[in-house]
């Protein structure tokens, strides 16, 4: 039975469902049918399912090894084999048992301004119809939530803390690429060269569809439609079990969410001079790291 020989490790909502829909498409890589099996964070995960609707969407996991190989069952002759959960860096005390079970695969790490990351965080949750609060209140709230274990995806400022995650990430593992998710956007083509040459496969391969911005967020009005298309639900985990969520289904939902998308709303001024204090020192010791931040904010 064949494993994955690389990962997309994360951060969450930095481009990572983007990565694994456009890798998918490359003959030469495989990636499995779902994405996010969180296989070697689900102990931490399971644990972590107060929060509203946490339990749903923990029952996606993959928790045994039986589990997890099943998925790679259809690999043939790909030479990359991916696995895209971006819960992973979050938690390097899983690094080593990753490394071990793997054989030391190749580590993907996407970035993204972090207030830009930590906002779109919370728009997910909004969309979802599970966050009530307003940005600047749900800020304040995040120690609070890990006390009472909430999933981790309701922690806004710790999903776009990176340093030390990148940090031990390079100690531990032998293949370390790390983009942002802004040059992803931007220079599309170069960048998914740039992941084809760290893979090893053909880097001549070029898309045959325009890309597009899966799991794109945005405000949205609140309706029985849009609650039936992004609040996580024990009958669309039952669905996803027998049809794929292809690029096309997703584009498909994605132009009838369209339609009941409102204005998006600036980050209120108050949270913003926080935020910017809060990332300053972390932003400066990952330019250390040759890190490109030209595209983020001014810290």
């Amino acid at each position: 039975m064949k494993k994955p020989n690389f990962i997309i490790a994360g951060f969450p909502k930095c481009g990572t469902t983007s990565l694994h829909h456009y890798l998918d498409a490359h003959p030469e890589i495989y990636m499995p049918t779902q994405k996010e099996l969180h296989f070697f964070t689900c102990n931490i995960l399971s644990k972590l399912n107060k929060g509203p609707k946490d339990v749903i969407v923990k029952k996606t996991q993959i928790n045994s090894s039986e589990k997890y190989l099943n998925f790679y069952e259809s690999v043939r002759n790909e030479i990359a084999i991916g696995d895209a959960s971006p819960s992973y860096i979050n938690y390097p005390s899983q690094f080593k048992k990753i490394k071990e079970y793997l054989n030391d695969p190749k580590v993907i790490i996407i970035l993204r301004d972090p207030i830009d990351r930590a906002y779109s965080n919370y728009l997910h949750l909004k969309r979802e119809h599970r966050e009530t609060l307003t940005f600047k209140e749900s800020i304040l709230k995040e120690d609070e939530r890990k006390t009472n274990k909430y999933s981790d995806f309701w922690y806004y400022k710790f999903n776009s803390t990176y340093y030390d995650k990148i940090v031990k990430a390079k100690e531990t593992f032998s293949d370390v690429l790390i983009l942002t998710s802004e040059e992803l956007s931007n220079n599309h083509e170069a960048t998914l060269k740039n992941v084809y040459r760290f893979l090893e496969v053909d880097n001549t391969f070029k898309l045959k569809r325009k890309l597009n911005n899966f799991n794109k967020g945005g405000h949205f009005k609140e309706n029985i439609l849009t609650k039936i298309i992004f609040q996580p639900s024990t009958l669309k985990n039952t669905i996803k079990k027998f049809i794929k969520p292809t690029p096309f289904l997703k584009i498909i939902i994605s132009k009838i969410a369209n339609n009941f998308s409102k204005k998006s709303k600036k980050i209120d001024d108050e949270s913003l001079k926080y935020l910017k204090k809060y990332f300053r020192k972390e932003v400066e010791k990952l330019e250390t790291l040759n890190i490109d931040t030209s595209k983020w904010r001014d810290y």
